[in-house]
């Protein structure tokens, strides 16, 4: 009968010691799972923020080129403004020339 006890307070121990093992190992996968998500989302996270730095950045070129066909298309409308009032006054002066 102490045999017994004996034996069944060991099998007990060993039923334990395994299924800690199996828990330790479930809880090993687990955090190494967690820890790669983890890296996954800080991979996502600086992605996205290179993405917004690109966008941004990109955003800045075309605003500039906006501004720069801006004051061109300005000038060329100021230098054929100019022109314009030129030819006016040419005409102007055919005018008088002829009125004298």
């Amino acid at each position: 009968m102490k045999y017994i006890k004996y034996a069944i307070v060991a099998t007990i121990a060993t039923l334990a010691v395994s299924c800690n093992k199996e828990k330790s190992a479930i809880e090993e996968k687990k955090d190494a799972k967690q820890e790669k998500i983890e890296d996954i989302k800080d991979k996502v996270e600086e992605d996205a923020d290179q993405a917004v730095d690109n966008v941004k950045a990109q955003a800045a070129i075309d605003q500039a080129n906006i501004n720069a066909e801006k004051e061109k298309i300005k000038a060329q409308l100021e230098a054929e403004k100019k022109k314009l009032e030129a030819e006016a006054d040419a005409a102007k002066e055919e005018v008088d020339a002829l009125g004298e």
